[in-house]
């Protein structure tokens, strides 16, 4: 019997799981959201702290590095012992240190408290997509990961909106203190829920941590992402040799894990799952790929909105919005689209995207400037609807085949890699966009530079995405089997 057809028969569906669904996503929103919602806030924080450039760049860049640390080490342990209470404890942390966030009363302070807030969002990340595993099964898995991979793409596109009316609401030079502090209501009331409602982890005796793995990842891990942290003060040039240690240390973590599974020994990340379950290494480098893009953009938008145009944060929000609400549809529709339509959601997706983005660097960069960014909107709307045929699909074929008991170290591997691509994108193109601004004030020629660099990452996934796609469909010919039959087969789902 394989791992899947274990699984199911032991399987007793939970009354309570669509509302403890809702608790786990509600936090991840949070989470997710407080990647991008502080950028519009930076300036504020900036003048308010007396803080220098490179300070309050870190308050962005500090939480993405620490919160990519933690997640596959998080998903280990939330694996190898209870995903509830690491869940529970690492939301609560997140409340506490947004607290201590919107309290802070130097650049220092805040940057400490945006690490250690980074770190309980790493913490409760993998957790998300581990309990989606283990609550629910068959279709209603493919929902559930809807639903997540909506709240994906949507925190993610909405922070600058939801910023800057933040920042509008709570007018004058304290106002930024706001955007940390919204989390704290929430983020109690969603403890108290989560308490109630969410199931704990059966232990399976799998306890064993690999500590030395850990510590090659998070080494590997840290080398890659420290001088695209530190990019904005000329990272690239210093700490290029970075590079080359953290692939050497990815490597050898690598080769670790496959040793372990040699042996019989319970590894850190279960090397199988990139060479047996199904759609999960290519769902992987899809996700990596595609992140590169789409993190970008919004820092790109928010310079082009606010240092070119002079727009407020909250005007600058409302004109990348109609993106928000394309991907609020698309994944809407997606959810339910994945189990029969399968990778040529993604494929259809990413040429959406690709479209939409390409369409609105173009408005923007030859439409009257007064009236450009409302030209763009249908076209950026038709981005975002591909946005949500991308992430909310791709997110459940990539894990709705990996087995229970390791879902919380595929969820964070995945998202590892996410926050990989986008660390990448966040420092290129807002890189290539000062690039070419130079010292001219041709903000619409470094928008099309910034934004062709971003749908290069896209047309990758694209690829990527296309090849898997037909690759499938061949298989499909060969065999004469529909989709599910595929996607599910003994083939697709066997772990060793």
């Amino acid at each position: 019997m394989t791992a899947s057809a274990q699984e199911a028969a032991g399987y007793e569906p939970d009354p309570r799981r669509w509302r403890a669904l809702w608790v786990t996503l509600v936090a991840g929103f949070m989470s997710l959201l407080d990647v991008s919602i502080v950028v519009v806030a930076l300036p504020s924080v900036q003048r308010g702290l007396h803080a220098s450039p490179a300070q309050v760049q870190w308050v962005v860049s500090g939480y993405a590095l620490a919160f990519a640390l933690a997640l596959v080490t998080a998903g280990r342990l939330g694996d190898a012992l209870d995903r509830r209470r690491i869940f529970l404890l690492a939301l609560s942390g997140f409340v506490v240190f947004s607290a201590a966030c919107g309290a802070a009363p130097s650049i220092t302070l805040l940057v400490a408290a945006r690490l250690a807030q980074g770190l309980a969002a790493g913490f409760m990340a993998p957790q998300n997509s581990a309990l989606i595993q283990q609550m629910f099964r068959g279709a209603e898995r493919g929902r559930a990961f809807g639903f997540f991979g909506a709240t994906v793409g949507i925190s993610s596109a909405v922070g600058p909106l939801a910023g800057g009316v933040i920042l509008a609401l709570a007018d004058g030079a304290q106002g930024w203190r706001w955007v940390f502090y919204v989390n704290v209501p929430i983020g109690i009331l969603a403890v108290l829920l989560g308490r109630r409602l969410l199931p704990r982890t059966r232990r399976s005796g799998r306890g064993h941590l690999d500590v030395p793995g850990v510590l090659l990842l998070g080494l590997g891990v840290l080398a890659l992402m420290f001088p695209l942290v530190q990019a904005g003060s000329g990272g690239f040039g210093r700490l290029w040799w970075l590079f080359l240690a953290g692939a050497a240390l990815i490597v050898a973590f690598a080769r670790r894990q496959r040793r372990l599974v040699a042996r019989g020994t319970q590894p850190l990340l279960d090397p199988r799952l990139f060479s047996t379950v199904r759609g999960y290494a290519v769902g992987a480098g899809v996700g990596t790929l595609y992140f590169v893009g789409f993190s970008g953009v919004w820092l790109v938008f928010a310079l082009f909105y606010q240092d070119g145009l002079g727009f407020s944060p909250l005007r600058s929000g409302l004109a990348v919005t109609p993106f928000a609400l394309g991907s609020a549809c698309g994944a809407a529709g997606a959810g339910r689209l994945v189990d029969r339509v399968g990778r040529m959601l993604t494929v259809g997706g990413l040429t959406a995207v690709i479209v939409g983005l390409g369409g609105t660097a173009l408005l923007l960069r030859f439409a009257p400037l007064d009236i450009a960014p409302w030209v763009a909107a249908p076209v950026l709307f038709l981005g975002g609807v591909g946005s949500g045929c991308v992430i909310s699909p791709n997110i459940t074929m990539t894990l709705r085949d990996v087995p229970v008991h390791m879902a919380g170290a595929a969820g964070g591997a995945l998202q590892t890699g996410q926050r990989l691509g986008a660390a990448v994108g966040t420092a290129a193109l807002p890189g290539l966009f000062y690039l070419v601004l130079g010292g001219s004030d041709d903000y619409r020629g470094a928008l099309v530079v910034a934004l062709g660099a971003a749908l290069v990452g896209m047309a990758a996934a694209l690829a990527l995405a296309t090849f898997d796609w037909r690759r499938d469909r061949r298989s499909r010919q060969s065999h004469g089997a529909c989709p599910e039959d595929v996607a599910n087969s003994p083939v697709h789902a066997r772990q060793t």
